[in-house]
């Protein structure tokens, strides 16, 4: 009867780690979207919307009213191309450092698990002699 007792409590304790890790991958996925992972914040598509509007205008206008020189036309074009270009790169590097941050806090757990097991290991050692 002990046993069942033991048995039930190691149930318990295994499924609220599981819990406990749904819980925390969701808490990830939604970081990973605010910072321009998977999911794209309204920023980002509040830009990307706007780029294109001032992409397309800009050439659509060009072609019908040619109100500026072609070397000028090309030039704001190229602009607007490498400010995206930027932009891009900034949620890059956003996403890069939060990475960074999860696989540095992996380590460190596994790190910390690692010496708990070591210790743990001596311990039985000295039990057992």
């Amino acid at each position: 009867m002990g046993n069942d007792k033991e048995n039930n409590i190691a149930d318990s304790r295994m499924l609220e780690e599981i819990n406990n890790f749904y819980r925390e991958r969701e808490r990830i996925r939604d970081a990973i979207g605010k910072i321009g992972g998977i999911q794209y914040s309204k920023a980002d598509t509040v830009v990307n919307i706007l780029f294109i509007i001032l992409v397309v205008g800009f050439f659509s206008v060009e072609l019908v009213f040619k109100p500026l020189p072609t070397t000028v036309s090309i030039e704001i074009g190229v602009f607007l191309v490498s400010m995206k270009i930027v932009w891009m790169i900034h949620a890059n590097q956003k996403f890069n450092h939060f990475v960074f941050w999860v696989l540095n806090s992996l380590e460190f757990r596994m790190n910390t698990a690692t010496h708990m097991l070591e210790y743990l290991e001596k311990k039985i050692d000295l039990l057992q002699k």
